[in-house]
C-alpha cells in the first residue's frame, strides 16, 4: 500500500506522524463515502434484498482477503487476538453492513449520511474507554458540537426529532457496532497490521456471511440493473475491503480519537454523491449542517492530546 512519489504517499518522510495518520484516514473515507448512495441504489425498489447487499458484499471480500493473505504467505493471528478480531467483524462487517441495508430501503441517502456522522464522536468515545485516550476539552467541545449539528440539521429537514423514525434506529445501531469495530480495528492494527486486520475480520465473519447470502438467494435470485451491480461490485471491493486498508492504517498511526473525527467529512461527500448519484437535491439544512460539520472536524483534528 506505500506509495513510491513522496508526493502522494500518506507515509512521505514530509508528513509528521500525526499528519500521515490524517492523510491515510482521509482516503479510506473517500473510499467510504460511496459506500450510502451506492446501497441506496443497489436496494431500490427491491432488485436486491438488502439481506443479499449486507451479507454477499463480505463474501465477495471475504475471497479477496482470503487471496491476500495466502499469496502473502501471512502466517495466522496469535491466539489472543482472535477473540479482538471477532468484534472487529461483528462490527464492520457483519453489523454496520446489514444495519444500513436494512434502513436503506426506506432512508434516503442524504438523510442517513448525516445520522451516521455522529460516528466519529462514537468512536472517540470508544476509544477513550478501550484504548485509555485522554483528549484535551477542546477535543470533546469541536467533537460534541460536530455531533449536535449533524443530529439537528437532520432533524430540521425532517420536520423535527419526530422526524426520528426505525430507519435512523437502525442507522444508530450501524454507528454503535461500527465505532466498536474502528476502535478495536485500529488497536490490533499497530500489532497484525492494517489490511492483514480487515482480512482476517473477513474471514472469521465468512461462514456466516455465506449462511447469510445463501439464504437471500434461496428467497430469490437478484434482478439488479447494470449500475446496481456496479455498486454492489465497489461495496465488496472498495468498501467493504480497499477503504479499511487506508483507515486501520491511518487508525494504527492514530491517536484514535483524533484520526477518527476526520469522517465527520464523509457526509458532505456522501452528500455530494447522493446528489450525482442518486439525485437527491441537498436542502438548505443540509449545506449549512454540512459547512458546520466541516468547521468542527477541522477544528477537533488540529487539536494535540495532552
Amino acid at each position: 500500500m506505500r506509495a513510491q512519489s513522496s508526493a502522494i504517499a500518506p507515509d512521505s518522510t514530509v508528513l509528521s506522524p500525526g499528519s500521515r495518520g490524517l492523510a491515510w484516514g482521509l482516503l479510506g473515507v473517500a473510499g467510504f463515502s460511496l459506500t450510502v448512495p451506492l446501497t441506496r441504489i443497489a436496494v431500490e425498489n427491491g432488485a436486491m434484498s438488502p439481506l443479499f447487499v449486507g451479507a454477499g458484499r463480505a463474501v465477495v471480500a471475504a475471497v479477496l482477503a482470503a487471496a491476500a493473505l495466502a499469496l502473502t504467505r501471512q502466517r495466522l493471528p496469535r491466539g489472543r487476538h482472535w477473540g479482538r478480531i471477532a468484534v472487529v467483524a461483528g462490527g464492520v462487517v457483519v453489523g454496520f453492513p446489514m444495519l444500513t441495508s436494512y434502513a436503506l430501503t426506506t432512508a434516503q441517502a442524504g438523510h442517513s449520511a448525516m445520522v451516521i456522522a455522529i460516528l466519529p464522536a462514537a468512536t472517540a468515545v470508544v476509544a477513550v474507554l478501550r484504548a485509555r485516550e485522554r483528549p484535551p476539552v477542546r477535543f470533546w467541545v469541536a467533537a460534541a458540537a460536530g455531533s449536535v449539528a449533524v443530529i439537528v440539521f437532520t432533524s430540521a429537514g425532517n420536520g423535527g426529532v419526530g422526524g426520528f423514525g426505525g430507519a435512523d434506529l437502525l442507522l444508530l445501531g450501524a454507528v454503535a457496532t461500527a465505532a466498536v469495530g474502528y476502535a478495536e480495528g485500529g488497536l490490533l492494527a499497530r500489532e497484525i497490521g492494517a489490511w492483514q486486520t480487515i482480512s482476517w475480520a473477513l474471514i472469521v465473519a465468512s461462514p456466516l456471511m455465506v449462511l447469510l447470502a445463501a439464504l437471500s438467494l434461496a428467497e430469490g435470485p437478484p434482478h439488479g440493473s447494470a449500475a446496481q451491480w456496479a455498486s454492489f461490485v465497489y461495496l465488496g471491493i472498495v468498501s467493504m475491503f480497499l477503504g479499511f486498508f487506508a483507515w486501520y492504517r491511518g487508525l494504527a498511526i492514530g491517536p484514535i480519537s483524533r484520526v477518527g473525527q476526520v469522517q465527520l467529512t464523509q457526509p458532505v461527500m456522501t452528500i455530494c454523491w447522493a446528489a450525482l448519484l442518486v439525485g437527491e437535491s441537498p436542502t438548505w439544512e443540509v449545506v449549512a449542517g454540512g459547512a458546520v460539520v466541516v468547521m468542527c472536524a477541522g477544528t477537533a483534528v488540529r487539536v494535540r492530546r495532552t
